[in-house]
Order: structure tokens, then sequence, then C-alpha cells
């Protein structure tokens, strides 16, 4: 049985994702919830149809809060360590889809100091990555006048008081077995995961009443919320709920697309001969030669090319389906299969860095400070 690692600062292996929900004491998305989602949105998110979606906390919970009248608000964030790359756009796809169909608010966190105080990137770095994730997010469509960006740095007179509060109950034996973190590590990065959990009771302290929060999340930052879910029940607010989201692949093949492997990774400002070069050298689940391949056929499961279409190029099911089965039965090869790709790509960063010019502007309509 091969052996993996998940963290929010470490993937390696193949992922066996039956194994982590065991391993992390989630639960599956079944078909049941899936339905229940249907029928309260009108219509299921191809991330939650494919099942990339596949995970939760709590969400029948917070969906017979709903029922109840109780709105629940969405949030979710991200660290800013690097430019943004397509695989991280997914939460945040899914959000403003949520946004949409349950006509909720959206928090998002950007914690300006904590891959500050984790990597090797100084703290005015940070910062400026932060403030072009802000574009990056709002150009993906979010509503103004639903939605809240926050930076650490720039909002903790709102954040801090709360964030000692949930620090007085983590201990450092708690954080040390969570995160794998040693003696060497600063106390800043042993004090983040409680500032983490600041919004998800940030609208409760806003309302004066408990408001039910989801996050949609990639699996590796579940680690995070345990934590937070232990500790927020003890201040009286809810636990948050969680929608767990599979990796991404990388262009090589392998099972996360990470920003720090740029020749395996594309980024939202990538050129498009950046991009053509990177999706050109994917790595395909074709065999070694046109005639075998036409033969035999090929592994979808396994191509970086049918499962970028699936993640986030092609949204329509039945074409889906047909570039899935052209792979298994050797119709389509690999030049093909990546041009047409390719165009999907190009399109989909063309559109999405005019509309980050076109808003560019408009950060102040998002982004709250103290």
């Amino acid at each position: 049985m091969a052996d993996f690692k998940v963290t929010p600062y470490e993937v390696e292996g193949k992922i066996d994702y039956d194994r982590l929900i065991q391993q992390f004491g989630i639960t599956p998305i079944d078909d049941k919830m899936r339905e229940r989602i249907k029928r309260l949105a009108g219509d299921l998110h191809f991330l939650i149809r494919r099942q990339i979606v596949f995970a939760h906390r709590d969400l029948n919970w917070l969906l017979d809060e709903y029922e109840k009248g109780n709105k629940f608000y969405v949030y979710t964030g991200i660290a800013p360590s690097g430019n943004m790359t397509i695989a991280q756009t997914l939460p945040f796809l899914l959000a403003k889809w949520l946004q949409e169909r349950f006509d909720v608010d959206v928090y998002i966190q950007i914690p300006d100091e904590e891959k500050a105080l984790i990597r090797n990137i100084s703290f005015e770095e940070a910062h400026r990555l932060a403030y072009e994730d802000a574009l990056d997010i709002i150009a993906l469509g979010f509503k103004p006048h639903k939605t809240r960006i926050f930076l650490d740095t720039e909002y903790a007179s709102k954040l801090y008081p709360v964030a000692v509060r949930v620090a007085k109950h983590i201990t450092f034996s708690m954080v040390k077995d969570a995160f794998g973190f040693t003696n060497n590590n600063n106390v800043g990065s042993i004090f983040y995961t409680s500032m983490q959990a600041v919004p998800a009771v940030l609208k409760s302290i806003e309302e004066g009443k408990n408001v039910p929060c989801l996050i949609p999340l990639g699996v590796d930052q579940d680690v995070h919320f345990r934590i937070s879910r232990d500790v927020l029940p003890k201040l009286g607010y809810y636990k948050p709920a969680i929608m767990h989201l599979k990796f991404m692949p990388s262009l090589s093949g392998g099972m996360k697309m990470s920003a720090s492997k740029p020749n395996e990774t594309i980024y939202l400002n990538d050129t498009p001969e950046e991009i053509e070069r990177k999706i050109m050298n994917a790595f395909t689940g074709q065999q070694p030669t046109a005639e075998l391949q036409k033969k035999y056929g090929g592994n979808p499961d396994i191509c970086a090319v049918c499962q970028y279409n699936r993640f986030l190029f092609e949204p329509d099911d039945n074409k889906l389906e047909e570039i899935f089965e052209a792979e298994r039965n050797g119709t389509i090869l690999a030049k093909e299969h990546k041009e047409d790709l390719l165009k999907k790509v190009l399109v989909f960063v063309e559109n999405h860095n005019k509309e980050k010019e076109r808003i560019k502007d408009k950060l102040e309509d998002f982004i709250v400070k103290d």
C-alpha cells in the first residue's frame, strides 16, 4: 500500500482519497447529499457533480439550518506565496457558485503573514502578492455588495481580539501534533491557526448571534479547522461546516499542481507562449506510439489533459465523456488532445486577465481594513 502525505505545507505521494477520508475523519459526499444540494440550489456545480468536491464536515447540519431560515455565509481564502495558479481558483469558483445559488455573503481571508512566517518570502513581498491575489479573486465574478476581502495585517483590530481568545484554548502540543512542527518553528507560525479560525465566527460576532459558516477548501487545509472546530464551541460559537476539494493534478501527471514547480503548473499570469510550452509537454495517459494508441487506447484517469478538462476546462459532462472516450478508444492522439486543451486554457486565462484589468480600480469595493 503506497504511502502519501497531506498537510497544509506538504503533499506527497499518490493520494488515496478513501484512506484520507478515514484518516481525517471526514464524511464522503454521497448521491443523497448531492441530490439535497441540487434541490436547494436548483443545480449542481460541476465540481460537485464530478466528485471533485468529495467530502464534508457537518454539511447536513448547515443545510438543516438553511432550511429553517438561518442563512449561512461562506468563508475561504488564500495565503499569498507567488502568482496564483489555475488550481487555486477552484475553491473560489465554488464559493462564487454558492454565493449565487444561495444568495449568501462570502468572506475571503488573505493571510499576508502566513507564508512569510512559514516560507522563505519577505513580509513586503507577501503583502504585495496579497493584493495581486485579491484582484485575481474578484476577477472571477464575485458580487461586491456580498463579498468582503481582508488581509490579516490590515484587519487586525477585528481579527486579533478574537484570535487571542481562540489561542487560549490551543496548546503548543496540539499544534505540533497537527502540523508536525518542532521546537525550531517560530512562534508566529504556531499562532497562525488562531488567526485562521476567526473568519469562521466573524459574522456571528458582527450580528450578535450565531450564523452558520461554510468553508470550501482544498483537503490539505482541513487540519487548521479540525483544531478550530474543537475550540470555537468553547467560546459559544457554531463549528464551521466544510466542503473538501480534491487536488488538481500537475501537468507532469502528479497528484497535485504545486505553485513551487513552475513547469508543472499554469499561472494566471503566464504568457500564451509559456502556456503552450507547458501544455504541449504535459503528461498524457496514451501509449508510447501513435500506432499503439490507436490499437489499445489510453487511460484518461492518469492523463493530465483529460483531468484538466475534468477539473476546470470542460464544464459540459457530455463533452467531457467524449474526451475521455476518445482517450480510451485511441481515436485521439496526444498532439490533437493537447491542442484542444490549449485553446480552452488560452481563452480562460485571456478572459481572466481582461477582467482583472477592467476591475483593477475596484478593490476598494471589496477590501475592508481597520
